[in-house]
């Protein structure tokens, strides 16, 4: 009993059955319906994405038995032949076998043959940067001067490593990685011709573990159909390829935007019976919270057959945009660092545990200020004396969020911004004024006006607009000298903390020792507070 595998039974006769590449279909039907065929073509590209196909599928074009056509037809001698892989002036090399100078000069030999049977005699170099220098310097005298009746057709993964001279002699066409729904539809057409059940969801596995090759996913495919004993389901798929469920993926999720770090420590643990690729697992992560910031910016994002829209809602509303962000941000960076990890689980574990560490604070502990800032000590302090700026005007004092800026000092609300670089030292050297209604006064002194630009003050009312729940603009006024702004007080803070440790240094019985016993002085530079 013998079996064809899927990716040669299933291998395209003509470019109108090519799967993607079309940058590269029209070229060449474009050149050969003109007449302009060059004598010599360079196939680049990943494993798997047609390059000997299309070469083949050229050798039949100037072939075919009824004419130089972009659209053989298929049913010469000469085209199924080439199909068959016996076609005598159809000359296949392995690069990668025949490295030897000596081996290229025997094979272009006969270069100044006629075709035995076909009108143009084709050779076709696979993986063709695997040739030694001597013998790429055999090659390039014959692509500079070729004769009439031949052409030449290289495929390299590789293009990096063949000479200039040779590039330069050749039309370069780069093969993209095919996409995964390009992929997916085509096994789904295969499956629909071959009988066999499957499921939507099991194929997009698939093509997402082929990584842009369609030879890999009719592989792959084909191993499924053994493993799944002649379906294609995504148990099934999941369980060949080592991938976890993706209701586990979903729990994952949904723990983090609970911030519940007991149950996502579990569930995280949990997982281990399943003996998975963690790297997979982040990897679908991931991809997840993709699909779910899709949903988030646009609102009639419908999913795909791993993930349906109303889970994707449902996940959207549990998270914030930001979380988003952040949660995929750490999900890929920790991808990356799996191997540096004591083990796979425990590096997949601290990735989780960085999300919850690392997640922005929410409204209600968004004024939440760190011990070790100065600023913010010095801000809690201030509003505990009763020195917070308050809302000015009749208007101001409607809303929660106007509410919260009458009781919220200036160096508190710079400290819980989301702002950094000059548009952080822009809010630090400002004192707020007031706020009526949309608008946040601030007062900026002169000295400090070089700060301030338009793209400066844009970033700062976006920060404001996010902290106060709705659209804020900000007026500016030249004013607020001697008044003591966030980076004036932060400044202070320190210095008063710096005399403290001094005078705590020195007041030390060991220190007081030392300098009665051997004179010893206290450098001040050297002394610094404990944060």
């Amino acid at each position: 009993m013998s079996y064809t595998a899927l990716a040669r039974t299933w291998r395209p006769k003509k470019f109108s059955e090519l799967i993607g590449q079309e940058h590269v279909r029209r070229a060449l039907v474009n050149a050969l319906e003109s007449g302009r065929v060059h004598h010599a073509f360079l196939f680049t590209g990943t494993r798997g994405v047609g390059k000997t196909t299309i070469a083949r599928i050229l050798a039949k074009c100037l072939n075919c038995e009824k004419g130089v056509t972009a659209d053989p037809c298929g049913e010469c001698a000469s085209c199924r032949e080439i199909d068959a892989g016996r076609f005598p002036d159809l000359i296949e090399v392995d690069a990668a076998s025949r490295t030897k100078v000596d081996d290229t000069r025997e094979l272009l030999d006969n270069v100044q043959y006629a075709p035995a049977r076909g009108r143009y005699k084709v050779y076709l170099i696979d993986e063709v940067h695997m040739l030694s220098a001597h013998s790429f310097n055999a090659l390039l005298k014959t692509l500079e001067e070729p004769p009439p009746h031949v052409k030449f057709l290289l495929a390299t993964t590789d293009p990096q490593k063949l000479p200039v001279t040779v590039l330069s002699r050749c039309l370069q066409f780069n093969l993209k990685r095919l996409p995964v729904a390009d992929i997916a539809a085509h096994m789904r057409r295969i499956l629909e011709q071959e009988g066999v059940g499957f499921d939507a969801a099991g194929l997009k596995l698939v093509a997402q573990a082929a990584d842009g090759s369609m030879r890999d996913a009719l592989s792959l495919l084909d191993q499924l159909i053994a493993f799944g004993g002649g379906q294609a389901g995504e148990a099934q798929a999941r369980a060949m390829l080592g991938t976890i469920s993706r209701d586990h993926v979903v729990r994952i999720v949904e723990l983090l935007a609970a911030a519940d770090t007991a149950a996502l420590v579990r569930s995280a643990q949990s997982l281990e019976e399943f003996a998975p690729d963690y790297a997979q697992v982040l990897d679908e992560l991931a991809a997840l919270l993709v699909r779910i910031g899709l949903r988030q910016a646009v609102s009639d994002y419908e999913g795909d057959e791993l993930y349906p829209p109303e889970l994707l809602e449902r996940l959207a509303r549990a998270l914030t945009a930001e979380d988003v962000q952040l949660f995929y941000q750490i999900a890929i960076i920790g991808r990356r660092d799996l191997g540096l990890a004591p083990e796979p689980r425990t590096g997949f574990e601290m990735t989780l545990l960085r999300m919850i560490a690392f997640r922005p604070a929410g409204e209600s502990s968004v004024t939440r200020t760190s011990a070790a800032d100065p600023a913010a000590r010095a801000a809690a302090s201030a509003a505990g004396a009763g020195s917070a700026p308050g809302a000015s005007g009749p208007s101001g004092a409607g809303s929660p969020a106007e509410a919260a800026s009458a009781t919220d000092p200036w160096a508190t609300i710079v400290n819980a911004l989301e702002l950094s670089g000059a548009a952080r030292q822009l809010a630090s050297h400002c004192v707020f004024v007031g706020r009526q209604g949309a608008v946040v006064r601030l007062a900026l002194d002169a000295r400090n006006q070089p700060v301030r630009t338009p793209a400066q003050e844009e970033k700062l009312a976006q920060a404001l607009s996010r902290y106060f729940g709705e659209p804020v603009r900000l007026e500016f006024q030249v004013g607020g000298a001697g008044a003591e702004t966030p980076a004036l007080l932060a400044r202070r803070v320190s210095e008063q903390e710096l005399a403290a440790a001094r005078r705590t240094f020195e007041a030390e019985p060991g220190v007081q020792g030392l300098r009665e016993r051997f004179g010893a002085t206290v450098l001040p530079d050297s002394v610094r507070p404990v944060k």
